[in-house]
């Protein structure tokens, strides 16, 4: 029997995380800090990882452009067990982004009253008092776990790849500072880059499981971008663009008029939305783990999808935007 403990060797069939979900893989190359690195070029290697063993992962059924290098700890051995977990995993990821669907049609606060139910039938006063003071002591509780349950939202960090916070700068400047605007509406423009995020992701061969995720998290991040872009994606400068464009193309939503630009704010800003939710920690393992998946994207396809000048905008313009 193998000792769970002792490294892989090149080739072996396993399991590995990506995000918060376990993939079967194959180990392409080991990497051991106190060794020889033969056939191993140590640059490629992340340098958080150069003090430890680690291995150079490929998963099944994905493309090598999606091989990477991966800690110890987050390879586990192909057995009946990790197999198990694996599964389990994957059902969890569903079932919670199910869950959160489904108490979104509780309430924006998602709080109970204790005396809704009551309230709908006569009770003897002693049982009525009894129940109150279960009630209250539940709402304690609750309001414990929602404290526990908020600080872990705020302590939520997404990974921006450095081209892109590059790119957030230089966005900041060019509108802040030099009064330029994007050119509006965007093409391509952020539906297309959602639809063509999806279409790259699923070149890995998703499980129906998978593909339902997937879907949501998309469908998720447009809701998002469409519900935050007037209120907090744009610069004051900008408000005015935002009314005419609106006006110029009635019935047609954000993620139909902006594109990359706007988006990637989204995605520095969610962190911060997210804690004003109730989606529980698994949930947010996903929706993170496809963010940055995403930005990665976005980042391999800066040119594609991100403008390379501004407009420069008119006195007029300025002169109204300086009144909103």
């Amino acid at each position: 029997m193998v000792n769970a403990s002792e490294p892989f060797i090149v080739n072996t069939r396993c399991l590995a995380y990506h995000g918060p979900l376990l993939y079967e893989s194959k180990i392409l190359k080991v990497y051991y800090p106190d060794e020889p690195k033969e056939n191993i070029d140590v640059n490629e290697i992340p340098e958080e990882l150069r003090s430890a063993v680690a291995y150079l992962i490929h998963y099944k059924g994905w493309k090598s452009s999606w091989d990477e290098w991966l800690p110890q700890e987050r390879v586990l051995r192909w057995t009946e067990e990790n197999l198990g977990m694996q599964k389990e995993l994957k059902n969890a990821a569903l079932q919670a982004l199910r869950e959160k669907k489904a108490g979104a049609k509780l309430g924006e606060t998602g709080e109970v009253n204790p005396s809704t139910s009551s309230a709908k039938r006569r009770e003897p006063v002693k049982e009525h008092a009894e129940t109150s003071s279960r009630s209250q002591k539940k709402s304690r509780r609750e309001a414990d776990e929602k404290d526990d349950d908020l600080q872990s939202h705020l302590d939520v960090k997404i990974n921006v790849p450095d081209i892109l916070k590059v790119q957030l700068t230089d966005d900041w400047e060019n509108v802040t500072k030099n009064s330029q605007l994007v050119k509006l509406p965007r093409e391509p423009n952020a539906a297309t880059v959602l639809n063509d995020f999806k279409s790259h992701y699923m070149k890995r061969r998703l499980s129906n499981a998978e593909m339902e995720i997937l879907d949501e998290v998309i469908q998720g991040l447009t809701l998002y971008f469409d519900k935050s872009l007037g209120s907090i994606l744009l610069y004051r400068f900008e408000r005015q663009q935002y009314l005419d464009i609106l006006r110029a193309y009635p019935g047609q939503e954000p993620h139909e008029l902006y594109g990359a630009e706007h988006l990637l704010r989204l995605f520095v800003s969610l962190p911060g939305l997210i804690a004003h939710t109730h989606m529980d920690q698994q949930s947010i393992n996903v929706l993170k783990a496809h963010i940055e998946e995403l930005l990665r994207f976005l980042a391999k396809n800066q040119k594609i999808y991100f403008i390379e000048s501004y407009l420069n905008s008119t006195p007029a313009y300025e002169a109204i935007s300086r009144g909103i």
